[in-house]
């Protein structure tokens, strides 16, 4: 049930369905009104440049609009304008950003300028004295100019006769425009400094907020399959500590199922040893009373499944001893794994013996009258025990007959200043396994052949011993032929 919910916990940071990361929409979320805010103020701060540029433009074009206006003088039969040289040099000197100009009486009939200029959009509602602006467009031999233009309009003469001058002076946009660019650039530089450095601050505050997630996503997915002791997460956010109390209220269910399950396992397991030996040694004893031939090959048939059930329910109460509670309740002592090793050896060598099988322990090069060196370990000595057990008892079951199994334990350090590590090995000549299967062997009720007696618990309870003594097992295959089983334990 935990390998079921380290998939869902490790996605904690992810909202489905669109399988996005909540790092990622906070972050978009949060930072897209930054966005708009920035583009907006691009926007407004590019209007006011233009409005304060065209202000000041205007007031330019004002004052020289007036000064062109104090040149053209009525005289009895017209305008004299008088209008030197060198003020027209003046006006005329920057060809980047031209200034052109036109008086014009009656409004619109020109009479003196460089160009003709666009004539105001309400013309017809300028009054005396009182200057118009507006945008326009001037024609020249390089193309077209787009201008702004300051227009007043004048009275002269005599009163009666309401006689009435324009006088325009217009300029090209190029300063206003470059005037509202650098604006522009000198408002938007620090801003978009201060834009980055919010987000900085907002990235930083979302890994903050989400850190307890993580830390939840970690303590889940860091452990092993049958952890389900409680989440503590005492120091993070309220929504958070509901998740992990949650999470806790399941893990504890599913705490409780497995617990219940494991003491129906052991409690049956139990319960059918007797009936189980009863049914194999009534089935011997009828064996050896029974002469039919069809008759004595069924009650073959009993023993040797009386057998398989036996070896099965055996296999069964061990894996539930190698189970975490049940190993805390054994208990923990160090011992010599050489010895232990020697000792079941010596054991198993009548069986092996009765399968047509050698079975030996190599004593890694040490002289016979040399005391050999003690391997400590520290862990349960009747666990170890049983999963040395285990893989000898495989080796004699599928290795064949004539075969060879040698057993030998060594102290192997993997480099200077190194714990070392408590090894054995168990070779045999048997027909091995191919290397697509070394994995698969150590699943529960998997077996590797169809030949042997087996009931594919073995590999699986020598695993599952191994790890719980933080060590790690292991298949290799031997040329010509055979199998290894490396058994790695850490010293003390």
């Amino acid at each position: 049930m935990l390998n079921l919910l380290q998939p869902l916990l490790s996605r904690l940071p992810v909202v489905s369905p669109g399988s996005r990361s909540l790092r990622r929409h906070l972050l978009a979320w949060l930072l897209l009104p930054q966005l708009v805010l920035w583009l907006a103020a691009a926007a407004v701060t590019y209007n006011v440049a233009v409005r304060y540029a065209d202000r000041a433009n205007d007031h330019g074009l004002y004052l020289s609009s007036r000064a062109l206006a104090r040149q053209v003088k009525p005289i009895d039969s017209g305008l004299f304008v008088d209008f030197p040289r060198a003020a027209k040099d003046i006006i005329e000197a920057d060809p980047d950003d031209r200034v052109y100009y036109m008086v014009s009486s009656p409004p619109g009939e020109f009479i003196l300028g460089n160009h003709k200029l666009p004539p105001p959009h309400n013309a017809d509602a300028l009054r005396p004295d009182r200057p118009t602006f507006y945008d326009g467009q001037v024609e020249t031999s390089t193309g077209t100019v787009q201008v702004r233009v300051a227009a007043i309009l004048l009275d002269y003469g005599d009163p009666a006769l309401q006689r009435r001058m324009m006088v325009q002076v217009a300029k090209s946009r190029v300063s206003r425009e470059a005037l509202a660019r650098d604006i522009l650039i000198d408002t938007l530089l620090p801003l978009s400094v201060l834009v980055l450095a919010m987000s900085g601050l907002v990235w930083a505050g979302i890994r903050t907020g989400l850190a307890p997630l993580a830390r939840l996503r970690e303590a889940v997915s860091g452990r092993g399959p049958n952890d389900l002791a409680p989440i503590e997460l005492q120091s993070a956010p309220e929504e958070v500590r509901d998740l992990a109390a949650a999470v806790n209220t399941l893990l504890a269910a599913v705490h409780a199922s497995v617990v219940e399950q494991r003491r129906f396992i052991s409690d049956a397991a139990h319960q059918l040893r007797t009936p189980l030996a009863g049914l194999k040694s009534q089935s011997e004893l009828a064996l050896k009373e029974a002469t039919d031939p069809a008759l004595r090959a069924r009650l073959e048939m009993v023993r040797e499944s009386a057998t398989r059930s036996a070896h099965l329910v055996t296999q069964l109460l061990t894996l539930a001893r190698a189970e975490p509670e049940s190993l805390a309740t054994l208990g923990r002592s160090r011992f010599d794994l050489r010895r232990l090793v020697q000792d079941l050896t010596a054991e198993m060598v009548p069986r092996a013996l009765n399968e047509g099988i050698d079975l030996g322990l190599d004593d890694d090069g040490h002289p016979d009258d040399a005391p050999e060196p003690a391997v400590t370990i520290e862990g349960n000595a009747l666990l170890i025990r049983e999963a040395i057990v285990n893989v000898i008892d495989n080796a004699i079951r599928y290795a064949g007959r004539g075969s060879e199994i040698t057993v030998r334990v060594r102290e192997v350090r993997a480099g200077p200043g190194q714990q070392p590590t408590a090894t054995v090995e168990i070779d045999d000549t048997g027909p091995g396994l191919p290397p697509t299967l070394h994995e698969q062997v150590f699943d529960r009720f998997f077996r590797g052949t169809n030949e042997g007696r087996g009931c594919g618990l073995g590999l699986a309870i020598v695993k599952e011993i191994v790890e719980r003594h933080r060590g790690r097992v292991r298949l290799e295959s031997r040329q010509p032929r055979g199998l290894r089983v490396v058994v790695q334990l850490p010293t003390t």
